[in-house]
């Protein structure tokens, strides 16, 4: 004769619970999966404090052009002012960049900020279609969007930064201000050359 094997009733029983163990564990397991692809698929936006939203609504969304729905801020206004306004801009766009420092924002991210500051005086700088195009940009719209994005901290929990974000980004404000400088220094030159031709040409 063969030999059967014999389970008792605990026997099965204790199959029955190591079946039902091993279904909760894989679903324990699928869900942390999709909760982990979620949280990398759609990154949390943190909450920033209130005054740089309203920083960055008056600068470039405050108004509003009937029926045609298209917005614009305080920076298109100023950029009209000959001379100044340019300059008075892009010093209240660095205030986003400088706040997102204290929220531990990424370097690249910081880098980022910069350069669309910079790209919106340098397109400034075109008469008139700079002004536009300055406005359509929304340099503190693109920031705001950015520190939500990228920061590791909240509002509430804000806290000083570390040196060397300073220092980076330190370098970052240096460069704007030597891209400001020099735009002043070509325009300078510009205007003596103009003044030096006109002053040339021989009176009738």
């Amino acid at each position: 004769m063969g030999y059967k094997p014999s389970f008792s009733v605990d026997d099965e029983f204790a199959l029955d619970e190591s079946q039902l163990l091993n279904r909760d564990s894989k679903s324990a397991l699928s869900s942390l999966r999709d909760g982990i692809g979620k949280a990398v698929a759609k990154p949390k936006r943190v909450q920033v404090e209130k005054e740089l939203e309203q920083l960055s609504r008056v600068m470039d969304t405050y108004f509003r052009i009937p029926v045609l729905g298209w917005r614009f801020g305080l920076n298109l206004i100023i950029d009209l002012i000959p001379g100044i306004g340019d300059w008075a801009t892009s010093i209240v766009a660095l205030v986003i960049l400088v706040a997102a420092v204290r929220y531990r924002v990424p370097k690249v991210a910081l880098l980022r900020m910069g350069i669309n500051i910079a790209i919106y005086f340098i397109v400034g700088l075109i008469p008139f279609a700079g002004d536009l195009l300055g406005a359509w940009w929304k340099p503190n719209s693109r920031n705001i969007s950015l520190l939500e994005q990228r920061a590791t901290v909240s509002g509430p929990d804000v806290r000083k930064a570390k040196t060397s974000d300073w220092l980076f980004v330190g370098l970052i404000v240096l460069c704007l201000f030597g891209l400001l400088v020099g735009s002043i220094v070509v325009s300078f030159l510009i205007l003596r050359a103009i003044v030096i031709q006109l002053n040339s040409i021989p009176l009738s």
